[in-house]
């Protein structure tokens, strides 16, 4: 799948969060997303599960506007998918919602997100050695402890944001690559 023009991201609201807040609806988005349109039948095979699963998942997921029928697919009964965005965004406002369901779906995202993160880095990790010699340099695996404020963490998180939007523009510069960044933004306990 080729890059898309342009990068299309959703806020997720309490709806839309409950809606995707379930591991096998996260997995196909994101396959959606990383492979491009797909039916449910490929998508099952591709993840392990049944095509019911797959298909009731797909159907779930495009009620709540996250997938959505690709018309210049298929054939026939045959339905192919793709994402509506290729972005998602937990909004602040979220956090702060009362909704017992809300807080749930909170949690089932941010776990899978965060399962998702780990089995990517693993993976890069294994087959480090498959890329030619200039990606080894290039890539990263900093952390950094800091001593900030709320809103200080917020100003750094949208402008980290700005600057990676900057680059969106490269997809086709000599040798451009996919590349997964990730961003891991959080307080913690002192010692």
């Amino acid at each position: 799948m080729s890059e898309p023009e342009k990068h299309l991201s959703r806020a997720l609201d309490p709806r839309s969060l409950r809606g995707l807040a379930h591991p096998l609806r996260i997995q196909l988005l994101r396959a959606l997303r990383r492979y491009g349109p797909a039916t449910a039948s490929q998508l099952a095979e591709r993840l392990g599960e049944s095509s019911g699963a797959t298909s009731y998942h797909l159907r779930q997921l495009a009620a709540v506007g996250f997938v959505e029928d690709d018309p210049t697919l298929g054939k026939g009964r045959e339905r192919w998918w793709r994402s509506a965005q290729q972005g998602t965004s937990l909004d602040e406002t979220l956090h702060k919602n009362p909704d017992p369901e809300v807080q749930g779906a909170i949690e089932v995202y941010l776990y899978e997100v965060a399962t998702i993160h780990t089995q990517e880095m693993n993976t890069y990790i294994g087959t480090r050695h498959d890329w030619d010699e200039e990606w080894h340099g290039a890539s990263d695996m900093s952390d950094f402890t800091l001593r900030l404020p709320a809103e200080k963490l917020r100003e750094l998180n949208e402008k980290v944001h700005e600057l990676i939007d900057t680059y969106r523009d490269t997809a086709d510069a000599p040798g451009a690559e996919r590349v997964r960044v990730h961003l891991h933004a959080f307080p913690q306990q002192e010692d």
